[in-house]
């Protein structure tokens, strides 16, 4: 699809790395059901060593009907495939001899190669807050999204996650909540509403993926009339104005979301994109600077 894909997560998380000393890398989001773990794992290790550690593997189960069809894992199984997948992954980057007998997984034992060189952390992309709760209370790192909905719903998202980190104590200390919402940093009211039409786009082709019929030719989504105006969704996205954005971002950090990933996927050429990037790095992000990790870009 000609929009939320990226064909090798892990390719580009080695790139990042190449290019930067630092920073963590956070995929986002892999689909297990469309990989076989058996030679996936392996994959994984790889990119980590190639990373040096900094590599945190972000997996889901996926979302569109009409891609896991046409892959041959219906999205009706995707749930109950995700689940024995990530048992699987899970046991191949931590133990050796592995053997298994599930309903999608029947092999005897093997053992992945490399091995890791050190623990590979996980990220679970969720969107329902219980969802977020038992993922959360699983020990993984959660990455979520109200998609364009409204604060409200990013605070049942936040409240689920931090409910099962209380609940786990210390155990839970190192975990981390990352928050994916659609952004620009616009230079007045006339690009501000310039950029909401697109987003608005953006979102009329998402619907059709994500809860729609799913009507792609030449790998280009159709974009379908939406119910929610223009008007409604600027009022649930991160398109404003240098305050306005500072004190949105406010809110999500009074709230304890750890991360914010920024997303930018509008339609606007890839220099302009750029620039946007450099003055959200250049004008807001050093009102947070007592936040470490509460900026992040994608």
């Amino acid at each position: 699809m000609n929009v939320l894909l990226t064909p090798a997560p892990l390719q580009m998380a080695v790139k990042i790395a190449a290019e930067t000393s630092n920073i963590r890398i956070v995929t986002s989001v892999v689909q297990l059901p469309l990989h076989d773990m058996r030679s996936y794992a392996g994959e994984v290790i790889m990119a980590d060593i190639l990373t040096e550690g900094r590599l945190m593997l972000g997996v889901g189960r996926g979302a569109f009907a009409v891609e896991m069809e046409r892959m041959e894992s219906p999205i009706e199984e995707s749930r109950e495939k995700f689940d024995e997948s990530l048992n699987v992954l899970e046991k191949l980057l931590t133990e050796e001899n592995v053997s298994w007998s599930g309903k999608y997984y029947n092999f005897d034992e093997l053992t992945v190669m490399p091995r890791p060189v050190r623990p590979i952390q996980l990220m679970m992309a969720a969107l329902t807050p219980p969802a977020i709760y038992h993922s959360a209370l699983r020990g993984f790192h959660i990455q979520t999204t109200p998609l364009m909905a409204s604060n409200e719903k990013m605070l049942e998202q936040v409240n689920a996650y931090y409910r099962a980190k209380e609940e786990l104590g210390e155990a839970g200390r190192h975990l981390t909540l990352s928050l994916s919402r659609v952004c620009w940093l616009a230079e007045n009211d006339r690009d501000k509403w310039e950029k909401v039409a697109l987003a608005h786009d953006y979102y009329a082709r998402f619907d059709n993926v994500f809860s729609g019929p799913g009507e792609i030719k030449n790998g280009a989504i159709a974009a379908l009339p939406r119910s929610q105006t223009i008007e409604e969704l600027e009022q649930n996205l991160l398109i404003c104005t240098k305050q306005e954005f500072i004190d949105q971002l406010a809110i999500y950090a009074e709230a304890g979301v750890d991360e914010l990933i920024l997303s930018q996927n509008l339609g606007t050429s890839n220099q302009e994109t750029l620039e946007n990037m450099q003055a959200i790095a250049e004008e807001i992000k050093p009102h947070f600077s007592s936040i470490p990790s509460i900026m992040a870009s994608a």
